[in-house]
């Protein structure tokens, strides 16, 4: 399989080419906005230098969030418009995912609950198991309705929302304070999906924060 990764859910914006099970190539930056006009470019020098062309991939994997609403939808909409026209599938996976893969690998044994700064007072967030499998769907709540709902677990903590739950859970390891993992990290789950996982689609859990005014949505038609 030779797969390429991409993730444009934060302020980073990376693509990565994996084949086997390690990365030919990887490229990440930190460009805080503007994903849509550097994906494509990017995309372009992460296959030259991994000595890939489009021709040669056979499954696109994508973050799905939750995450920047606009970058998640321009990285879900380049991911499906390459599969689309290479004829290859298409794999989503979230950023809790990302960051928890992450945290197990430092911390196998132990249960871990990746958490992402969702503003306005509130966080992503799930719970996954010391195995790996999910115990607590992603949800977007506030820090006591986020720690109702997992318990007093010995658990870790990895994301950018780890911090608010910090005071509230004293003594907790925490692993991470990014909204996202290395790209290399959503390669290597992606590969691992089914073939015939379902298509991407963004991960929002809530509704964008900035909406068209009244009277420039179009009326519906009959």
């Amino acid at each position: 399989m030779t797969l390429l990764a991409i993730d444009t859910s934060a302020n980073l914006c990376a693509a990565c080419v994996w084949e086997g099970d390690a990365a030919l190539a990887s490229i990440t930056e930190d460009i805080g906005a503007g994903h849509a006009e550097l994906l494509m470019g990017m995309i372009d020098d992460v296959l030259a230098q991994a000595g890939k062309t489009y021709a040669d991939l056979t499954r696109i994997g994508v973050v799905i969030g939750p995450g920047s609403f606009t970058g998640v939808r321009v990285g879900v909409s380049t991911a499906r418009g390459l599969a689309l026209a290479l004829n290859i599938p298409a794999v989503g996976v979230t950023t809790l995912e990302g960051l928890a893969a992450e945290a197990h690998a430092l911390h196998p044994s132990r249960p871990v609950l990746a958490v992402i700064d969702a503003r306005r007072e509130q966080l992503y967030s799930a719970l996954y198991g010391p195995a790996g499998a999910l115990l607590a769907e992603p949800a977007v709540l506030d820090a006591d309705a986020t720690l109702a709902r997992v318990g007093n677990t010995d658990l870790i903590l990895t994301g950018s929302g780890s911090a608010a739950l910090d005071a509230r859970m004293p003594g907790r390891t925490i692993v991470a304070a990014t909204a996202t993992a290395a790209i290399e990290t959503y390669a290597h789950l992606a590969a691992a999906k089914p073939a015939n996982s379902d298509k991407p689609k963004p991960l929002y859990l809530r509704g964008a924060d900035a909406k068209p005014q009244a009277s420039f949505v179009l009326p519906g038609r009959d």
